[in-house]
């Protein structure tokens, strides 16, 4: 359990548990342990390190690299500076890291080696970045890490951390393209420990192992190093996604508490070993991000032995928002269709197009109310007003809630596409695939993927006398915007459908490709 009285901030979390448990293993790290009281330490040394370059509250300071032990260091360090740690997506191209970094105004960078490269490259477009500090030295030009945390001193700074401080800010794709900061406040996750201590899937035990193997550019990556310090628990950090090491670390390691999206879960149910691997340390796997196949969650429940919960919720909302309690999961409850019902403190409805709740079993926007929902986005009062009225956070998913109260997602009011739990915007692909020069129009959707949940798909309109490949409109597209927003495929069509004001009519070129499903999402 979290004592959260005794952690009011982000900032207490390692000083407390260096308190009580100064010799236990904080974070595990490919054979690497950090304990309580080392955690403590070099978090109060990366604040006075960040507070020695000028770094002032309200500031953000970024970090661009793989899962690493390192970067509980920094978060904690950061909030015991009062500033927020903003996490870059590793699988953005150039273009967009420069925007995130543009955007938050970082003046601090914390990067990987697999990213130098990036970095080398928009260099001169980062006015506001005054120091790169590499995890993995090889650059003279650069400070490296361990050393110069080492060199700063070990006392906690003389900055009071506020409830409305910004602690994390992540960056969240828009209709437009343009990536907002999601802005989460230290009173954001006060709400969250608060409500989330009361249910089954965060309670992690001060002696148990949890597995933190999500990427920490995502809320839920965070949020699962986060709770497990919290609570003085071991947490085992995976720098990417080996189906074979989970295997081996589950066992190794006696992992009790797991948290993996359904790509995952499905990689591990058809690995050779799923079967003969020992899970019986393994209490409670949560998933989410994306919906999960019936018979996916059927298999990794028999395979694995273990009770399952759902969460569904979104950056906007630490993540929180609904969840479906390992009960649920038993077939004969006829459930395993539903996000759930929500968390204990938060409101949660379906709104039509006038704000107004919709009746029972009839498809509205879902909105949450809560504490934990964000403060806004960064720099971006019209879009924060936009989302957040009276109070809810308006998700863009439409759903419905059953009899029983269990809210089921039925389609999305925006058009946003959902793709092994990365989040794609059609715009952001069709600014990209519009530049090619054989190209006269495009229009973007999801369409339906057993591996992925779904998959983008581009339509296209060549120009006359042009005949551009599949092949070479998704390589154009992979040198201008990530590679999980490329399409996958590509299909070619005279005209695109529109409405009378212009508008492409997506959902006409979706239905051949979602036609007889229950759910129009992956």
């Amino acid at each position: 359990m979290i004592d959260v009285d005794a952690m009011p901030f982000i900032a207490d979390i390692p000083r407390v548990q260096a308190e009580r448990r100064p010799d236990a293993t904080a974070f595990w790290f490919e054979g690497t342990t950090t304990s309580y009281a080392e955690l403590d330490v070099r978090a109060n040394q990366v604040a006075n390190g960040l507070i020695a370059l000028g770094v002032q509250p309200g500031e953000r300071v970024a970090y661009l690299a793989k899962n690493t032990s390192a970067y509980y260091e920094i978060l904690y360090g950061c909030t015991k500076a009062r500033a927020a740690m903003t996490g870059v997506n590793t699988r953005l191209a150039a273009p967009e890291v420069q925007f995130i970094l543009s955007d938050s105004a970082a003046r601090v960078l914390f990067v990987g080696k697999e990213f130098y490269a990036i970095i080398d490259q928009i260099r001169d477009q980062l006015p506001a970045l005054e120091r790169v500090i590499t995890l993995d030295g090889d650059r003279e030009d650069w400070d490296y890490y361990p050393s110069w945390r080492n060199s700063k001193p070990n006392q906690a700074p003389d900055r009071t951390p506020l409830g409305d401080d910004d602690v994390i800010q992540l960056y969240t794709s828009g209709t437009t393209g343009r990536p907002k900061g999601v802005q989460l406040t230290n009173d954001n996750y006060q709400a969250f420990f608060r409500q989330g201590q009361l249910l089954d899937w965060a309670s992690y035990g001060a002696d148990e192992a949890v597995m933190n193997a999500m990427p920490l550019f995502h809320v839920a990556g965070v949020n699962v190093g986060i709770l497990a310090s919290a609570q003085g628990s071991r947490t085992v950090v995976l720098r990417d996604i080996d189906p074979g090491l989970i295997l081996d670390l589950v066992e190794q390691q006696k992992i009790a508490h797991a948290f993996w999206v359904p790509a995952v879960i499905m990689m591990l149910t058809q690995h050779a070993r799923a079967r003969t691997t020992d899970w019986s340390s393994l209490k409670v796997v949560a998933y989410g991000a994306s919906p999960i196949a019936e018979s996916l969650l059927l298999e990794a429940r028999d395979i694995m032995g273990v009770r399952f919960t759902q969460l569904y919720g979104l950056t906007e909302t630490v993540g929180a928002g609904t969840y479906l309690p390992p009960e649920a999961h038993d077939p004969a409850w006829g459930k395993l269709r539903s996000c759930g019902v929500p968390w204990p403190g938060a409101i949660v409805r379906c709104l039509d197009a006038d704000g107004n709740s919709v009746p029972t079993g009839e498809v509205g926007e879902i909105a949450i109310k809560a504490a934990f929902v964000m403060k806004g986005y960064w720099n971006r009062p019209d879009a924060t007003e936009e989302a957040i009225q009276g109070g809810f956070f308006r998700t863009g998913d439409a759903g419905y809630f059953d009899e029983d109260g269990f809210l089921y997602i039925h389609d999305r009011v925006k058009d946003m596409i959902v793709s092994g739990g990365e989040n794609v915007y059609p715009a952001e692909v069709e600014n990209a695939v519009f530049g090619h020069p054989g190209v006269a129009d495009v229009a973007v959707i999801g369409v339906p993927d057993d591996k992925w949940g779904e998959a983008v798909k581009a339509i296209v309109v060549a120009k006359p006398g042009e005949t551009p490949t599949p092949d070479d409109i998704i390589a154009w597209a992979k040198e201008r915007i990530a590679g999980f927003k490329c399409p996958k495929s590509v299909d070619f069509v005279s005209e695109l459908p529109r409405n009378p004001s212009g508008k492409i009519l997506r959902k006409d070129l979706r239905e051949p490709f979602w036609a007889g499903r229950e759910r129009r999402i992956g």
